[in-house]
């Protein structure tokens, strides 16, 4: 009885000690953040924005094998700035809303290559079609507050983006690069 006693309390002692030292999840801060999109319409740069989203961020730089990103947008929130576009986005041909309100992310892996450079792997699903992704992510650090910042390249159609008369990539190009600034507080030092 007495070793199962002593056992016990050794169990609970190591997991206590454990849950010490657990990474505290990064908070991120919306108002200084920002998620953008870039498409060509015949030819010319347009820019949007995705003005709702989220982030889960647990990650220890020294230790980014066994960190976990996840993210969710919200795909309603998307805006090119001009309201008779940005009432067409929601629709079945682009993101669909109604049906699928979010597009998300979830990481798979994330490698650390010095610096302050990341490389995070994981799955991208928009209006429920799932690709594989790496993205390429600096961080900077500076008084406590980290920022994130990368961008990707897309091909919408894969996502069945712009469907219908919209699938022609003359008018509107397939290629969609995001990029992002996460402003972070709480993550460990570089």
């Amino acid at each position: 009885m007495k070793r199962l006693l002593l056992a016990t309390m050794a169990l609970i002692a190591l997991v206590s000690g454990t849950a010490a030292f657990a990474q505290t999840p990064a908070k991120l801060l919306p108002a200084q953040s920002e998620i953008n999109f870039v498409s060509k319409q015949m030819g010319v740069p347009v820019e949007g924005v995705f003005k709702k989203f989220d982030a889960q961020i647990n990650l220890d730089p020294k230790k980014p094998e066994a960190g976990t990103v996840a993210f969710t947008i919200d795909t309603g929130s998307a805006s090119l700035g001009i309201p008779q576009t940005d009432a067409e986005l929601p629709k079945p041909e682009w993101f669909n809303t109604p049906r699928f309100p979010q597009a998300t992310f979830q990481s798979a892996t994330i490698k650390g290559l010095g610096g302050g450079k990341f490389e995070v792997a994981g799955k991208l699903t928009i209006k429920g079609n799932v690709r594989d992704i790496v993205v390429p992510v600096s961080v900077v650090q500076n008084a406590g507050a980290s920022v994130a910042s990368g961008a990707f390249t897309i091909k919408r159609l894969e996502f069945r983006i712009g469907e219908g008369d919209w699938g022609d990539t003359s008018i509107v190009a397939n290629d969609v690069q995001v990029r992002f600034k996460l402003a972070l507080t709480g993550l460990g030092p570089l």
